[in-house]
């Protein structure tokens, strides 16, 4: 390109000479901040889930019974399967904190599980489990729109 004075014109600031003048495709402060929140959100989600399948195993009487449930199961099932998650999902989400790239696509297959077991535990525990929903939508995204520099 050239100017009105015949010379070549500077590329704008945010055009990438090595892709020729395409944007660069990076994080933003916040996106990065996110991230880490993602993975703080995530040990913490899983270490409640770990404390919800050991309350489930124990039988304790916390959850509500509901005896018309279509995906009803055992709420021993329940447990083990809330802790298996949990143990997992803190795991994960201390390698997301640490920015092991592995972390982030395990962390959305993780926090897509976490997500369908609490809505399938609604009846049990109906305020945690909304709660659990929309923290797993939340970390599902932030890890989605996180990028490898």
């Amino acid at each position: 390109m050239s100017t009105a004075t015949g010379g070549p014109s500077a590329p704008p600031p945010s055009a990438n000479r090595s892709t020729g003048g395409a944007p660069r495709v990076g994080n933003s402060g916040w996106v990065t901040g996110m991230v880490l929140f993602a993975g703080v959100v995530m040990m913490v989600n899983g270490i409640l889930e770990i404390f919800q399948g050991i309350m489930a195993i124990a039988e304790d009487d916390v959850f509500v019974k509901t005896p018309k449930y279509i995906f009803q199961f055992d709420l021993t099932g329940w447990g083990w399967i809330h802790l298996i998650i949990g143990v997992l999902v803190a795991v994960t989400g201390f390698g997301v904190i640490r920015g092991a790239s592995w972390a982030r696509i395990v962390g959305i297959f993780l926090a897509s599980l976490s997500m369908i077991s609490a809505f399938l535990s609604l009846p049990y525990y109906p305020l945690w489990s909304l709660v659990v929903v929309a923290l797993d939508v939340f970390v599902i995204w932030a890890l989605c729109i996180y990028r490898e520099d």
